[in-house]
């Protein structure tokens, strides 16, 4: 596996942040977790519950009680209880008070397209 640049691997800057989240998955069951980094399209968090990969999950977080869907993209060989997340629609959920200039709105219009 090679390493890419950032600008080529990600759509949006990652930030380091720890917030409180609750996820709800397919079967109506809510665990809490945390969030670790975050960007505008989705999070590498942390659970208390390991969470089955490439399921549609509902994501609340706690500081904003914002909501969104997601699904999880990938799940940690060494630690099943992390995983990456890939938000539905690309959005500053997490309260990321000064975010990075590619979160801007014209960014989130050409992630959508």
């Amino acid at each position: 596996m090679t390493e890419s640049t950032p600008s080529e691997s990600r759509r949006s800057t990652r930030v380091p942040l720890k917030v409180a989240i609750s996820v709800e998955g397919q079967t109506d069951r809510t665990c809490e977790g945390t969030t670790e980094i975050v960007n505008l399209h989705g999070a590498l968090i942390h659970t208390e519950v390991e969470l089955p990969y490439a399921a549609n999950i509902d994501v609340h977080v706690i500081l904003t009680d914002k909501r969104a869907k997601a699904r999880i993209v990938y799940i940690n060989p060494l630690n099943r209880l992390m995983c990456g997340i890939e938000l539905e629609h690309p959005e500053n959920i997490w309260g990321v008070p000064l975010p990075p200039k590619d979160w801007n709105d014209s960014s989130i219009s050409r992630a959508r397209q």
